[in-house]
C-alpha cells in the first residue's frame, strides 16, 4: 500500500484500517517531506514493513549518506534512480551493507527505479532524450544496478518478462502502476499499468498499489478485493 497521502494523521489512520490486512507500505515524497521519519516510526509500530521510495537522484556521496540514514530507521526495502549511474548506486549498496554492520541491523533491500510508469516510449525519446524502447532502457539500467551491487529494481509490469529472463530469479521487482480489473485499468498519469494477476503472473516480487486503495472510501474493503482477486483459481 503506498501511503501517499498529506499528513501523519491520515498515514496513520490508513495503517489502523489496514492493519492485520496487508503487512507492507510505501512512504514516498508527499509523506515524508510532510511529516519525516515519524511516518516510518509509526509504520513499523504496527508491525508493517516499510518501503522508503524517495528515489535518491545526486551525487554518490549525498545518496550514500542518504541511504545510511534510511537504513538507521529500519526500512525493509529503499530506491535510487538507476540513471544517476554505476557510482552512485554503488554508494547505495555499499551505504546499506555498511550502516546495518554499524547499527547491527538488517540491510534494507536496495532497488534502482528504472522508467517511471507515466513514461511510454514517445516521452522517453522526446522528452528524457533516450531513443531506445522503454523495454530496452529498462534492461539496461538493471543490468547497471546489478553490477553496482544493488538488489532489485523497480519496472513497471510491462518489462517484467523481460527482466526475469535476463536478471535471473534471484533478482528483486517491485511493480508500481497496479489497478485492480474492477478499475477498468485506468492509470491517470501511469501509462504503464496492470492488473495485480497480470503483475504477479509476469514474475514480481512486490506489488505498489496506490490510489485503489487510498482514494476509496473504504480502503480495508478494497484491499480485501485485490487479495481476493490475487487468491482466486
Amino acid at each position: 500500500m503506498a501511503l501517499d497521502v498529506p499528513s501523519l494523521d491520515e498515514a496513520e489512520s490508513l495503517l489502523a484500517r489496514l492493519e492485520g490486512l496487508l503487512t507492507g507500505c510505501k512512504i514516498g515524497s508527499q509523506l515524508f517531506t510532510a511529516a519525516g521519519p515519524a511516518a516510518i516510526e509509526r509504520a513499523r509500530k504496527r508491525g508493517f514493513r516499510v518501503f522508503l521510495d524517495l528515489k535518491y537522484h545526486d551525487i554518490p556521496n549525498t545518496v550514500g549518506a542518504a541511504v545510511r540514514e534510511g537504513t538507521r530507521h529500519g526500512v525493509f526495502m529503499l530506491n535510487l534512480h538507476a540513471s544517476g549511474g554505476l557510482a552512485v548506486m554503488r554508494a547505495g549498496a555499499e551505504a546499506a551493507a555498511k550502516a546495518a554492520r554499524d547499527f547491527g541491523m538488517p540491510r534494507p533491500l536496495c532497488l534502482g527505479v528504472t522508467v517511471l510508469t507515466s513514461l511510454d516510449r514517445t516521452s522517453l525519446h522526446r522528452e528524457v532524450g533516450v531513443p531506445a524502447s522503454v523495454e530496452a532502457h529498462v534492461l539496461h539500467l538493471a543490468a547497471i544496478a546489478r553490477e553496482a551491487g544493488l538488489d532489485g529494481c523497480v519496472a513497471s509490469a510491462h518489462e517484467i518478462s523481460p527482466l526475469r529472463l535476463a536478471m535471473g530469479a534471484g533478482w528483486i521487482i517491485v511493480t508500481p502502476g497496479i489497478r485492480p480489473s474492477s478499475s477498468g485499468e485506468r492509470g491517470d498519469d501511469q501509462v504503464r499499468i496492470a492488473t495485480p494477476r497480470r503483475a504477479l503472473a509476469a514474475g514480481a516480487n512486490y506489488l505498489v498499489v496506490g490510489r485503489p486503495i487510498t482514494g476509496v472510501r473504504d480502503p480495508a474493503v478494497a484491499a480485501s478485493a485485490i487479495l481476493a482477486e490475487l487468491s482466486a483459481p
